[in-house]
């Protein structure tokens, strides 16, 4: 039997649950197609490795979408304070939410305390049906509809497929969609670690050579999620090292500036590479999260990335629906493309020229970097631009605005 819906979504993590949530009450039929059901979390457990550095903007959507209320408070973590500096120079910034006018500048999250908040959210929904553990084997363009044929035989039609299946997306490739694509030529360590002094809600990176080095503050006072940005032959030496050295050569890298610190969880190391989809959307598909764009883990704004993605895609569909439109024509689907290939283009390419600027120890390029930082900490009216930025509110998508 074949099923029919008006929006399938292939990939059921935190960005493609966020576009089922948004279409709660759209009057579309929303079809979400996983291969890895949502796990319950062990509100007892320790934190997850990974976490996601959630601002303000991202906020605002978790709470539209009633997803936000479904995340525990001792799993969410406020931070109040960012501090940025250089190892061995005078480059430092500092800035905190009273500089912005902001209750928090953000939450440390993990993604799975997300992932299972917005999956529960889906799943109230009347509007929105699983199909979960299912994988994709083939999928047709038709004129009208897309054919989606399930790898145990099951078939779906649907006027709009959105491609949330991630930074290797099949869907993409399916479609035939070039992808622009770089090695950052870094991996990314990942650890929760304890600190000999308490982290005071805020969160810190310093750039070190041919490193980054970020601490997140988790809930507990001592506890910090870490993001240590290395190249791949330090990044495998460093999580294989026996907890003794790793701990010495992390305080070391920190300047110690939480005093000693010290493992508390598994180290796991992933390559980064930057990738932006030449097209975001195609004739019935829609691209969003890790599927259009990926970016260096930095400035912590890839998720947030993703769901602005979300916040857009549904605003356009909802619009769309209203005016009797299809949903799935490229034609009026060039309006979310254009709005989000835009920000995901300007935020890779500000990340790519911050991380050349702090690459390396060429004394003339690292005085240029110490006096912009100085710069930015001390002139008047810089910080709270670069605040607001950080916290997505300089662009929201119209559907947060409304």
């Amino acid at each position: 039997m074949v099923q029919s819906v008006d929006v399938a979504i292939i990939g059921g993590g935190m960005v493609g649950l966020a576009v089922a949530c948004g279409l709660q009450g759209s009057g579309l039929r929303v079809a979400v197609v996983e291969n890895q059901p949502c796990q319950p979390v062990d509100a007892s457990a320790p934190p997850a490795l990974r976490v996601s550095a959630i601002n303000a903007a991202s906020e605002k959507l978790l709470r539209r979408l009633g997803a936000w209320e479904r995340m525990a408070p001792q799993r969410t973590s406020e931070w109040h304070g960012m501090e940025v500096w250089e190892k061995d120079s005078f480059g430092r910034i500092a800035f905190d939410d009273r500089t912005a006018g902001e209750h928090a500048l953000g939450y440390i999250i993990e993604n799975s305390v997300i992932n299972q908040a917005l999956w529960q959210q889906a799943e109230q929904s009347a509007d929105v049906s699983f199909y979960a553990p299912a994988e994709v084997n083939s999928v047709a363009w038709g004129e009208n509809e897309a054919f989606i044929t399930l790898k145990d035989g099951e078939m779906l039609t649907a006027r709009l497929v959105v491609g949330a299946d991630g930074a290797r997306s099949w869907l993409r490739s399916q479609a035939n969609i070039p992808l622009t694509f770089w090695d950052y030529r870094h991996h990314a360590l990942v650890a929760t670690i304890r600190t000999q002094e308490p982290h005071q809600a805020v969160a810190r990176q310093v750039f070190h050579g041919d490193g980054i080095l970020a601490f997140l503050p988790l809930n507990d006072p001592h506890l910090c999620s870490i993001v240590w940005s290395l190249p791949p032959d330090k990044a495998r030496e460093m999580q294989e090292a026996v907890p003794e050295v790793f701990n010495r050569e992390l305080s070391i890298a920190f300047d110690l500036r939480l005093g000693r610190c010290e493992l508390s969880s598994d180290r796991q190391c992933f390559p980064l590479t930057g990738r932006y989809a030449r097209q975001f959307a195609a004739h019935r598909l829609a691209l969003v999260g890790d599927a259009a764009h990926t970016i260096h883990p930095l400035a912590g704004q890839g998720v947030n990335l993703g769901f602005m993605d979300a916040a857009e895609l549904v605003g356009e569909l909802r619009r769309l629906h209203q005016q009797g439109k299809d949903i799935g024509q490229y034609l009026y689907l060039k309006r979310y493309e254009r709005q989000r290939k835009y920000n995901a283009a300007l935020m890779l390419a500000g990340m790519q020229s911050f991380r050349e600027l702090f690459a390396g120890t060429n004394p003339a390029l690292k005085l240029v970097r110490d006096v912009g930082l100085k710069l930015a900490d001390t002139l008047p009216g810089v910080k709270p631009r670069i605040i607001r930025q950080a916290m997505g509110l300089n662009n929201l998508p119209q559907w947060l605005r409304d």
